[in-house]
């Protein structure tokens, strides 16, 4: 688009190209906003896994979803 963007993920791993962002009820009202932020940073080659605060609750089962994500 010509311009210079600038994210703050919540997470980022640069070895594997990805940005974990933690989502809190606020994204239930920027839908779009975030769909072309995650477009936008795949063009750059990073990948976002979006993660719902209330899957914060059980962080062992959360990691056995996200570990073929990170593999």
């Amino acid at each position: 688009m010509g311009k210079k963007r600038f994210f703050v993920g919540d997470f980022y791993c640069a070895e594997k190209k990805i940005i974990i962002e933690i989502d809190g009820k606020i994204h239930e009202n920027q839908v779009e906003y975030d769909n072309l932020r995650d477009h936008l940073i795949k063009e750059m080659g990073i990948r976002v896994i979006r993660i719902k605060n209330e899957d914060l609750i059980d962080i062992p089962s959360l990691i056995e979803k996200l570990k073929p994500e990170l593999l």
